[in-house]
């Protein structure tokens, strides 16, 4: 098991849902009360050090300001609090029981990784595309670029809980209104840059959507591609609660979140990225983020028998366009790396709805009356919209009425019975009332942490 490092064999020590919270706050004090609260929550769950949007983007100075002068960032600073600060944070925490990803959203991450492995923590996730297009304005090539030596510098490690571990955010571009075939293609892709720069322990992402069936069958062409394509890494499948407009309501937040999980229980996924009842308003408490984890635990085990069948339209279509996907991006170039550059410039890759300088911006998506994400226009992408589309306009009124969705969907009126009635249902079953996240916590908004 030495082979998986700390967190790739703490995810598949015990059977059952791995479930997660994106945690993150500026002072250390309050960053361990967290990781222990979590830690603490009495579900199989791992650590989250999240980082702030300075140090993401690589504005040190402003970061270093707000640390000497004791203001709140929406994430932990690390480069400014430095490795052996962190390495002290985290000391108490035995990584083969509960290990900590460090989450950073940064289109240049080497000196990140540095800092972060100095600190004792080998786990961590991004991409050279998913962390580039929507997030930044970098040029793709030279994301690409540092991202092809940070992958280097992660392969490189040898020391205690060897292999770093990383995890794609391919599944997740844009959190909503790309179609699950590309979203599966970008997820394998950054899989696949990351083998060939020697990054043995790895994690695919996948989104929820709008439409359970859709993204069930979505993740069965993950794990069939992952077994395809990835020889002999070792990885395992990460779900993320969506990642769009979210319901209002607690229990709208509460019954979307209870769905994600039912969808990473159905599909064999190994891990779950939670959402909280605050996701609508404000960044939540750790009380709130904790409620979420035992939330989304209790109702994974409720539902480890539930199978969900995709509509025949939808069965091998997600796989059969993801596959065509990553085969076109591979025959462009030997490595990985330059193929996905020559794919975006060609326009082989599209990403809808992003706005970055290097996506050809002539796709778009549209989501269906039943839910399901579809293509409108394709563009120069070697798939076909389905259906095919006259008019691939889509209004702002229109845009926004996708958007929002999920959002009508379970706090909607004509939803509100039969959300309240499931919710009921699931906590019946779960019989965890002592852990019912529908109880107040009575705490005041923290607005120093991240989601």
């Amino acid at each position: 098991m030495a082979e998986l490092g700390y967190f790739g064999e703490r995810i598949g020590a015990r059977p059952g849902l791995v479930v997660q919270c994106r945690m993150g706050f500026s002072d250390p004090a309050r960053m361990l009360a967290g990781l222990r609260a979590v830690r603490d929550a009495g579900v199989n769950a791992v650590g989250t050090i999240t980082l702030d949007s300075f140090t993401r983007t690589g504005n040190l100075r402003r970061a270093r300001e707000h640390v000497l002068r004791g203001s709140p960032l929406n994430g932990y600073p690390l480069l400014a609090h430095g490795a052996a600060r962190t390495r002290e944070l985290i000391a108490e925490f035995d990584p083969r029981t509960f290990p900590i990803q460090l989450r950073h959203g940064s289109a240049r991450p080497y000196g990140i990784f540095e800092e972060m492995l100095a600190a004792g923590i080998t786990a961590t996730e991004g991409g050279p595309v998913s962390y580039c297009l929507p997030y930044s304005r970098e040029p793709l090539s030279e994301a690409v670029a540092e991202w092809t030596r940070a992958c280097q510098l992660l392969a490189g490690y040898d020391g205690p809980g060897a292999p770093v571990h990383l995890e794609t955010f391919g599944g997740c571009m844009l959190g909503q209104l790309c179609p699950p075939g590309l979203l599966v293609a970008l997820s394998i892709l950054e899989a696949l840059f990351f083998v060939q720069h020697g990054v043995r322990s790895i994690s695919l992402s996948f989104a929820q959507q709008t439409n359970h069936a859709q993204d069930a069958e979505a993740l069965r062409a993950l794990r069939r591609l992952a077994h395809e394509r990835l020889g002999t890494a070792n990885w395992h499948v990460t779900v993320y609660t969506y990642m769009g407009a979210y319901p209002q309501t607690r229990t709208g937040a509460l019954t979307l979140l209870a769905e994600s999980a039912r969808l990473a229980a159905a599909t064999g996924s190994e891990r779950l990225i939670v959402k909280t009842v605050a996701e609508a308003y404000r960044i939540p408490t750790v009380e709130e983020n904790v409620a979420a984890l035992r939330w989304a635990a209790s109702t994974a085990a409720a539902a480890s028998t539930e199978t969900v069948e995709a509509p025949g339209d939808d069965r091998e279509e997600i796989y059969h366009e993801a596959r065509t996907l990553v085969d076109v991006v591979l025959d462009e170039h030997p490595s990985v790396g330059p193929a996905l550059v020559s794919a975006f410039r060609r326009g082989l890759l599209d990403v809808p709805y992003c706005l970055h300088p290097d996506n050809a911006k002539a796709t778009y998506a549209v989501v269906d009356p039943a839910g399901r994400v579809r293509w409108a226009a394709t563009g120069r992408m070697p798939i076909a919209p389905h259906p095919p589309a006259r008019d691939s306009a889509i209004s702002a009124d229109g845009l926004l009425a996708m958007l929002g969705y999920n959002r009508r969907r379970f706090d909607g009126p004509s939803e509100a019975g039969h959300t309240a009635a499931t919710l009921s249902t699931l906590i019946r079953r779960a019989d965890h009332r002592d852990d019912d996240p529908t109880a107040a916590t009575g705490e005041r908004p923290d607005r120093a942490g991240s989601a």
